[in-house]
């Protein structure tokens, strides 16, 4: 790897006053997953907390565009968890759970193109109905959703007070979404891509012997939604290496044994770290996004550390395989062109470097 290609990955870009969205989407969290914990439904932490993605949405945009996109988002994550409770009540098995939730990414990743959703792809709607699939008991249909509305509402309501705040009013340009304008062809090309990554990795991740292969999904599709191959191969190696990190940080944070409440503190925290560092440098993000996610998942089904964290571990560095092989090999001819040509100026920069 080239310097130049190890200084992109590594990094940081500049703040962008990062902090207003960061302080927004860990209240969106919080305050649900308090309700639930109060009310004594640890069990329903899990879809609070799925609800209060739709925070993470229309990041810095308009209030107009923040509103119709959260609330497109919002709707998108609850059919997500309603999947997920469908495949759980029924016990279905990793053979019909894998497609059904890959296709639910893949329809995902192309919704989010045509509705111009930011950040867009599949990934959390992967995330969100691969987990409640995986639960060996869940709680009734109606209440787990009526809990997932709520914290969609709320978080549509934190951001609209976002704006007020100054999120999205300070000169910030909001790029188009990568994908915009793309033909019906191209969009279906993207959804098939997601549906064909997640498929393959659920599919190795659960011949692994390991639990939890949707987190290989999730894995697999993570770069998949980048504007360049070279952006998604940076991610690609951006996510083995923060996931890494972050293992070692979730396995100290649950070396102290801590309680529901104390975890859902830690879940807050990490949600504002995690989205004070993802649009600056994504390997240092997921240091906080790998302990998140896995707190998320012990909240509503325990399980021993020693386990969750070897999965992990192997779920992601199977889906990250996966995703960076099809990446390179399904690239459009553009793409093709583009990497044929940047291949000598890479050359010839390194070269002038050298003499100089």
């Amino acid at each position: 790897m080239s310097n130049g290609h190890f200084r992109n990955i590594v990094s940081f870009a500049p703040s962008k006053s990062d902090h207003i969205p960061a302080i927004r989407i860990a209240a969106s969290v919080a305050v649900p997953l308090a309700t639930v914990l109060l009310l004594g439904r640890a069990d329903l932490a899990i879809f609070v907390s799925f609800g209060a993605f739709t925070s993470i949405y229309a990041r810095q945009e308009p209030f107009a565009d923040r509103f119709r996109h959260q609330c497109t988002a919002g709707l998108m994550l609850l059919m997500a968890l309603l999947v997920g409770l469908a495949l759980s009540h029924l016990q279905a098995g990793p053979w019909l759970m894998i497609p059904v939730v890959a296709l639910v990414g893949g329809i995902g990743a192309s919704l989010a193109i045509v509705l111009t959703l930011r950040p867009p792809g599949g990934l959390f709607f992967i995330f969100a109905s691969g987990a409640v699939g995986s639960m060996h008991s869940p709680p009734p249909i109606a209440l787990a959703m009526i809990a997932g509305l709520g914290a969609v509402i709320w978080s549509v309501l934190a951001g609209m007070l976002g704006y007020f705040m100054g999120e999205g009013r300070r000169g910030h340009v909001v790029p188009v979404p990568a994908h915009h304008g793309q033909s019906r062809a191209q969009i279906l090309r993207h959804g098939l891509l997601f549906f064909g990554a997640a498929t393959i990795a659920g599919v190795l991740g659960q011949l692994s012997g390991l639990s939890h292969s949707y987190w290989a999904m999730v894995a697999a599709v993570a770069p998949i939604a980048q504007p360049s191959v070279t952006a998604r191969l940076y991610k690609c190696i951006q996510r083995i290496v923060g996931t890494f990190g972050g293992v070692f940080v979730t396995a100290f944070l649950l070396s102290s044994d801590l309680h529901q409440w104390q975890m859902a503190v830690w879940v807050v925290i990490l949600q504002f770290l995690a989205e004070a560092f993802v649009m600056r440098n994504y390997a240092f993000a997921m240091l906080f996004v790998t302990p998140l996610a896995l707190m998320m998942v012990q909240l509503a089904q325990p399980s021993a550390p020693e386990q969750i964290l070897t999965a992990r571990l192997a779920e992601t560095a199977i889906g990250a395989a996966v995703g960076f092989v099809l990446v390179l090999i399904f690239r459009n001819r553009a793409e093709r062109d583009a990497d044929t040509q940047a291949i000598p100026l890479l050359r010839r920069n390194h070269q002038r470097k050298q003499v100089s």
